[in-house]
């Protein structure tokens, strides 16, 4: 773990996810999929193979049809279709694209002191959102979490890579030693935002989407990877 108390003081630039960072998100996604794995009842695949088959059906539609709630019911339908000797019916399918329904009506649950923490960060430095997925539905959480007042801007992007926080960069003309991507996933988060030269801060969350699960790469000897325990420690890392 990175020594917090060694960061300097000086204004910085804070991109900083989201979902299962500022607010809870794969635990609702992991709920609907364990109702269907139930709905599902196979005779001959264990819940742990069905979700290997349903980890498989989610990367093919994040191909076709990005993130979020469509490609996440596409891909219930699709691992219905791919197992079930049942042929798909409209009736299954409104019951199987049900599960997602749960996730559109949760209310935004912020994870603990972020409310006070970004209070904390936007009055030292600039701030700004940087989440993936679909526009709608990302905007709208963003306006229901009642956080867009401490942020300078707010990104949703299609993907995160290292063209993406390079164009973000440029966009926003921000200095890359300066800048900091938060965030809980090293494949969308830490990784890519080290490979465009950006500094970075790993918040691990217990609930990570597996498809974000990723070896957490070291920072470049010109760059900083801070790790810390709770999004409430920023406080004392800038």
């Amino acid at each position: 773990m990175a020594d917090l108390q060694s960061n300097s003081y000086a204004p910085q630039t804070l991109l900083i996810d989201a979902d299962d960072t500022l607010w809870e998100n794969n635990v609702y996604f992991e709920r609907a999929i364990e109702k269907f794995i139930s709905f599902l009842k196979h005779n001959e695949f264990s819940a742990e193979q069905v979700r290997e088959v349903l980890n498989d059906v989610e990367r093919e539609n994040i191909v076709k049809h990005g993130y979020g709630l469509h490609s996440f019911s596409c891909s219930l339908v699709g691992t219905f279709e791919r197992l079930s000797a049942r042929p798909m019916t409209p009736a299954l399918r409104a019951q199987i694209t049900g599960f997602t329904q749960a996730i559109v009506d949760h209310p935004i649950e912020l994870l603990p002191e972020v409310h006070e923490t970004l209070q904390y960060l936007a009055r030292r430095h600039r701030v700004i959102l940087v989440t993936k997925g679909a526009l709608a539905e990302q905007t709208g959480k963003i306006e229901r979490s009642g956080l867009s007042k401490y942020f300078a801007a707010a990104e949703v992007v299609a993907e995160k890579d290292p063209l993406t926080y390079r164009s973000l960069c440029a966009k926003h003309s921000l200095a890359c030693d300066s800048t900091w991507m938060v965030g809980n996933s090293p494949k969308s988060d830490i990784n890519p935002a080290l490979a465009a030269g950006l500094n970075a801060v790993f918040i691990p969350h217990g609930d990570t989407w597996i498809l974000e699960h990723a070896e957490l790469h070291p920072a470049p000897p010109s760059q900083r990877l801070l790790i810390v325990g709770r999004f409430a420690e920023l406080r004392e890392a800038f």
